[in-house]
């Protein structure tokens, strides 16, 4: 019951209103159970003699006559009527209870689900860019859309599994009040028969992790399979990654079979036996020990009711262990990230009056290889500097370098001359645009897609925006101007019309630099030429840095550095 334990510390509040609910619901239920006695006795006697329904039995055992005396010392006769009413009550008290604890349950269900949410999605983007770097995205997808719904469902059954015990100890509390020689019989036969079950709990646990595995890759290779998708269908190549998905699917189908297999099994196999140790129970108590025919039906109820409830208690474990690998997979991953912390730091307020400098910056991936070393580069404020070279060369990492997003090994990277290191790195980047290469438009209007729906950003602010970015022209003549949608991924728009909208999304927040990675790596002539118009334009206004292999950006830069053996050479 680690899982649980684990709910238990996250929710304590809320674990206390529960565990206090089921608990009084249970007392109530027992209150309810102790009438069948002395009700069935009466009944009995009230049929067989015609004496009057409030008649005291000469038989009475000791648990009869203690709920008797209890009625009569509170002054109420122990009547047919009466023993009804308790009868009745019990079970109302036990059932607005019972709906209080469910209640607080599904609540913190539900809470369950979306502090694990929110724990991954703060974790992740808190971590370090090289832990992004080894993360499949479908392994992100998988946590939020599976594994914390699967954790929220393991912790209602396992709450469910605590309801169901508190009420099978109540049960078998009355049935040894009545006859405990009977009770610890019929207690120790569903402990057999709970054991000899017990194997199949194991294979829905391993059926519950092999699920968790093959989700998590599934989901990551559907999700890298779906951004190619349109080079594979143009290759007729789509079989080859039906092929893999498809192998990858049927595997997570045997195990989604076994655990079937495995809860079909355990519910009959429970059914049987119990009904036997019931049947063998009434024949030994009436045949063998000839005992009243009262208390060995409320036996047969109370007993068939505990030996039932701790039946569903291993079936609502076995639930339980299902998702119980997808809950320890997410925090893991949270632990991943948490680890992987990135610490920006509270320095000094970063400023870009002179240039950005990098003094002797050395950098390797791995440890055999430094892309950068030693490099000296220095990107003048105001100005167009343009990084070229072969892939590879590291013009990216500088880039990378020059966010924060990694760090130098040896080197610093200055901003007017203070080293990166000591400014708050989250108000640096405040001050940067980007333009990545990809073109990642949402299906929203012009307007959302300029400010992503940043509250502090206007309608204004995006207009001056494009009109900076060279777009205001093609985007007034749009049917609802601004406020037209740009279809899946920007399909409403040419290439360089898509690019011009990512740098007006670059500039709405009036950087002090803009960076342009490739981006117009996938323009024709004309577009790449019109986008470099366009950085001249903005020179002077702010510092940019640009990679590109076009001639565009070449030409309207007024520094050009070749990246080549890990050196940045002035062209």
């Amino acid at each position: 019951m680690q899982l649980m334990l684990s709910f238990f510390r996250a929710y304590p509040g809320q674990t206390v209103i529960m565990l206090v609910a089921l608990l009084l619901a249970g007392v109530a239920e027992g209150v309810g159970l102790s009438a069948l006695l002395p009700l069935m006795n009466i009944a009995i006697q009230s049929d067989a003699t015609g004496a009057a329904a409030g008649a005291a039995s000469t038989t009475q055992n000791e648990f009869e006559r203690m709920v008797t005396d209890t009625l009569r010392v509170m002054g109420i006769s122990p009547s047919i009527g009466v023993l009804l009413v308790v009868i009745v009550a019990g079970a109302t008290v036990k059932s607005l209870l019972l709906l209080l604890a469910q209640r607080q349950v599904g609540y913190t269900a539900a809470r369950v689900a979306t502090d694990l949410r929110l724990d991954m999605i703060r974790a992740v983007l808190r971590s370090k860019w090289e832990f992004f770097l080894h993360q499949p995205v479908g392994r992100l997808s998988n946590s939020l859309a599976t594994e914390a719904q699967r954790s929220s469902d393991s912790f209602i059954n396992g709450a469910t599994v605590i309801t169901l015990l508190i009420q099978a100890i109540i049960y078998g509390a009355v049935a040894l009040a009545v006859s405990w020689k009977a009770t610890l019989v019929s207690i120790g036969a569903g402990a057999v028969i709970v054991a000899i079950s017990h194997f199949l709990v194991r294979m829905a646990r391993k059926a519950g992790k092999r699920q968790t595995k093959l989700l998590t890759m599934l989901l990551s290779r559907l999700t890298d399979t779906l951004q190619s998708v349109k080079p594979l269908k143009a290759m007729a190549r789509e079989h080859l990654a039906d092929t893999v998905l498809g192998e990858t699917t049927t595997r997570l189908n045997r195990a989604l079979r076994k655990q079937v297999f495995s809860a079909a099994a355990l519910n009959s196999a429970q059914e049987e036996m119990f009904a036997i140790v019931i049947a063998l129970g009434m024949f030994v108590a009436l045949v063998k020990f000839n005992m009243p025919l009262a208390p060995v039906m409320v036996l047969v109820f109370v007993l068939g009711k505990m030996l039932s409830q701790v039946g569903k208690v291993q079936k609502q474990y076995q639930k339980m262990v299902l998702g119980e690998s997808a809950f320890w997979s997410i925090k893991h991953a949270i632990q991943e990230a948490q680890a992987a912390e990135e610490h920006p730091g509270t320095g000094a307020q970063p400023t870009l009056h002179e240039a950005i400098d990098l003094d002797g910056v050395t950098f390797a991936y791995t440890e055999d290889k430094a892309v950068l070393h030693d490099l000296n580069l220095r990107i003048p404020a105001g100005k167009i500097t343009t990084l070229i070279g072969s892939s590879g060369s590291g013009k990216t990492t500088i880039i990378d370098l020059v966010t924060g997003l990694l760090r130098p090994h040896t080197g610093h990277v200055r901003l007017d001359g203070t080293p990166l290191t000591a400014l708050d790195l989250k108000a640096w980047r405040r001050m940067i645009g980007y333009v990545p290469q990809e073109t990642l438009l949402l299906h929203a209007s012009v307007l959302e897609n300029v400010t992503l729906g940043d509250p502090e950003l206007s309608q204004q602010d995006a207009l001056e925006a494009l009109k900076s970015a060279d777009a205001w022209a093609f985007v007034e003549q749009m049917p609802q101007g601004i406020h037209t949608s740009v279809g899946e991924r920007g399909a409403m728009l040419s290439g360089g019309q898509r690019q011009r909208i990512m740098i007006a999304r670059a500039l709405v927040h009036r950087p002090a630099l803009l960076i342009l990675d490739e981006a117009t790596s996938a323009l024709d002539p004309a577009s790449e030429a019109a986008i470099g118009e366009t950085m001249r334009h903005l020179r002077g206004r702010l510092t940019i840095l640009a990679i590109s292999h076009q001639t565009a950006l070449v030409n309207a830069a007024d520094c050009v550095y070749r990246l080549e053996g890990g050196q940045a050479v002035a062209q």
